[in-house]
């Protein structure tokens, strides 16, 4: 009987904001496994005592970087981690994309603020910024031209924190056709949805934002699953190293889809959209613990 945690955030006094959490601890439970859902920054916990570790829900992670780090690197030594460490740190910081798009794979034209870089901003059409370092749309906005003021604005208080900023064109595709997000599972995709747009025009960049509206069922198209998969590819190391990964795409100005975001680290899996997927999920949980 493998003993697996599936490592979470702790929500204090709020309900979870991960609606797969229990399921799936449920699911590892029924298929034969040890299994308990652990909070990454618990002091108390053994991770030894684990013969694996699932990256599952730590979404706090973004506001306290180098402290989870620092876990992923300790758990990372004393189990079996998924996905490894070192995936981890390249993923947690989203300049992975440059890499993405030198190694060929069509990306959203994206460019970098580091703290102390001029406000170089577009002039010609709408554009997003927002942390190089972030989930859930955290200091995500979406800017007009004539929005220069407010921007600007917004760089300086992330420069403030420490965050590079991250400047990319609005692709008014995704108000028509939305967001896809491609989840891989085990070396193979496992299902796929679709979101709508999650910027609205106007919305101040520290409101809060639902980070995944109008999400349905979706199936991927050759072109995408083709993007997909050579993004994954592209991953240093290869992605046989993955255990699990998602690929948020959109179409870019030439109707084709591009990678938005690389999802390596706590992807919400969307298992209460895609049920099935669930006692999969939980075989492949399980089997990679006996490998470990």
């Amino acid at each position: 009987m493998p003993r697996i945690a599936l490592a979470t955030y702790d929500p204090g006094t709020e309900p979870s904001k991960d609606p797969d959490l229990v399921g799936l601890v449920a699911q590892l439970r029924a298929a034969g496994a040890d299994a308990e859902a652990r909070f990454w920054d618990d002091p108390d916990a053994d991770w030894a005592a684990y013969d694996l570790v699932l990256i599952r829900s730590t979404w706090d992670y973004t506001w306290r970087t180098a402290e989870f780090l620092a876990w992923v690197d300790r758990a990372d030594a004393l189990t079996l981690l998924l996905n490894p460490a070192d995936v981890v740190h390249w993923n947690v910081d989203k300049r992975y994309l440059g890499e993405l798009a030198d190694a060929g794979v069509p990306t959203v034209p994206t460019r970098y603020l580091p703290p102390g870089a001029e406000p170089d901003l577009p002039t010609g059409h709408e554009y997003v910024i927002k942390p190089a370092s972030g989930a859930g749309a955290r200091y995500a906005a979406r800017y007009t031209p004539e929005e220069r003021e407010l921007a600007v604005r917004q760089l300086a208080h992330m420069h403030a924190e420490g965050l590079t900023a991250m400047v990319q064109p609005y692709m008014r595709s995704v108000d028509q056709r939305g967001e896809r997000a491609l989840h891989f599972f085990g070396g193979r995709l496992l299902h796929a949805s679709r979101k709508g747009a999650v910027l609205a025009s106007g919305t101040p960049f520290d409101a809060a934002k639902t980070a995944h509206p109008s999400l349905a069922k979706w199936q991927p198209t050759a072109a995408e699953l083709d993007v997909a998969e050579r993004a994954l590819a592209s991953v240093p190391g290869g992605a046989e190293r993955l255990h699990y990964g998602r690929v948020d795409l959109i179409d870019g100005e030439d109707g084709e889809p591009c990678v938005l975001e690389l999802e390596l680290v706590e992807p919400h899996l969307f298992l209460d959209l895609h049920p099935e997927s669930r006692p999969r999920v939980a075989q492949l949980i399980i089997e990679a613990a006996k490998g470990s």
